[in-house]
């Protein structure tokens, strides 16, 4: 009886012993997690992982000619990589001359009431040449063949000369100045707004701008323009 009297005092100090020292090791360790958990609310901003953003300029080679784009310029889904391309299509906003920011989706009413509001991007078109005639060179030598005679000059220089019914330019103006100089080519307004389009050549590339007839009113602001984006894309911006 002693024996098993003996045995239950061990058991019961036993048990005793083991709450007594597990006790404040269920302390610590909720204090721990405690701590844990409001360091990691301190920190969690921090651990935020930016997801991968692509370049905001890529190297683009057209006719073996390099050039710089501003990836968001780029208007077709199909030429947003880098290396050779045979063409490629960009949009700049003018007059900031930024890229656009992307497309959303839109209705079909919305389509229709973009296409009310006027045009305030310059679109450019840069291909491979393939040795064709150069776009000073035509100016000079192919578009004269279909003008009238007679030339009208405006307020600010700019000279307008049309181009004659049944040559292949009908329904176009050819505009020119020398100061700086400019030469584009030009549809009339009619029921749709009438566009203009600039070329011009980098190496084994031709430029092909196209913009509103209507800013032909400050067509200087227009020629710095192109003259600008052509330096930043060729990469010969100072």
């Amino acid at each position: 009886m002693n024996f098993i009297a003996s045995t239950q005092n061990i058991t019961r100090f036993a048990s005793k012993d083991w709450h007594i020292h597990w006790l404040p090791i269920l302390l610590i360790g909720a204090i721990a997690v405690a701590s844990l958990g409001f360091v990691t609310y301190l920190l969690w901003p921090t651990w935020d992982v930016d997801a991968a953003k692509e370049p905001t300029r890529l190297p683009v080679s057209v006719g073996s000619t390099l050039f710089n784009v501003p990836s968001a310029s780029i208007r077709m889904k199909i030429q947003h990589r880098t290396g050779p391309q045979e063409r490629i299509d960009l949009s700049f906003i003018y007059p900031s001359l930024e890229a656009p920011e992307a497309q959303k989706h839109v209705s079909a009413a919305e389509v229709e009431d973009a296409a009310m509001q006027p045009i305030d991007r310059i679109f450019l078109s840069i291909a491979s040449h393939h040795d064709a005639l150069a776009p000073e060179m035509r100016a000079r030598t192919i578009f004269p063949r279909y003008l009238d005679s007679a030339a009208t000059t405006g307020e600010d220089g700019l000279m307008m000369r049309a181009f004659r019914e049944g040559s292949p330019y009908s329904g176009e103006d050819l505009f020119s100045a020398s100061a700086p100089e400019f030469t584009a080519r030009c549809s009339r307004e009619a029921a749709t707004p009438g566009m203009c389009l600039s070329e011009r050549r980098v190496e084994g590339a031709d430029l092909t701008f196209r913009f509103p007839r209507r800013w032909l009113a400050h067509w200087r602001e227009v020629a710095q323009a192109m003259d600008r984006l052509t330096r930043e894309l060729h990469g010969q911006n100072k």
